[in-house]
Order: C-alpha cells, then sequence, then structure tokens
C-alpha cells in the first residue's frame, strides 16, 4: 500500500521494516505463520486419530515449536544470505 501512495510514503515504509523493530516484527510474525501451519499439520494428524493419547500431545506439541523455530530460523538465513 506504500507504494501505491506515492515515493514518500514507500521510502518510510522501507526505513520502518529496515530498522531494528521492523525485524523483529517480521521476524517473528513468520514465526507465527510457520507456527500455525505445523499445528495445523499437527490438527491434520489428530484428524486422523493418531497420536492422541496424552504423551503424544506434549510431544507433538513440542515438535511444533521446534519446527516453527527451525523454519523461521531457515528462511531468515535464507534471506539475510
Amino acid at each position: 500500500m506504500a507504494g501505491a501512495a506515492g515515493p514518500e510514503a514507500f521510502e518510510f515504509a522501507q526505513a520502518a521494516l529496515h530498522s531494528n523493530a521492523g525485524r523483529v516484527i517480521l521476524i517473528l510474525a513468520s514465526w507465527a505463520g510457520f507456527y500455525h501451519l505445523c499445528n495445523g499439520i499437527r490438527h491434520l494428524i489428530w484428524d486422523s486419530v493418531h497420536a492422541i493419547e496424552l504423551r503424544s500431545i506434549y510431544v507433538g506439541g513440542w515438535a511444533v515449536i521446534a519446527a516453527s523455530l527451525i523454519l523461521t530460523a531457515a528462511l531468515w538465513t535464507w534471506v539475510v544470505t
């Protein structure tokens, strides 16, 4: 939207996204997206009546957190390099 609003708005948006706070927000937003994706896959597994024992639920929850962090790190490693 900033690009359509004109060059001043675009430059402001670029500066905001390249600031430290902007990068933290982008990293957290990408982590939230990956977390949502991984947890959706977990729910699809549950819908197929697998991994619904209590121990599997805890293991799956930690796996979702680990996978989302790994995917976020991989994305930002790829973006930065």
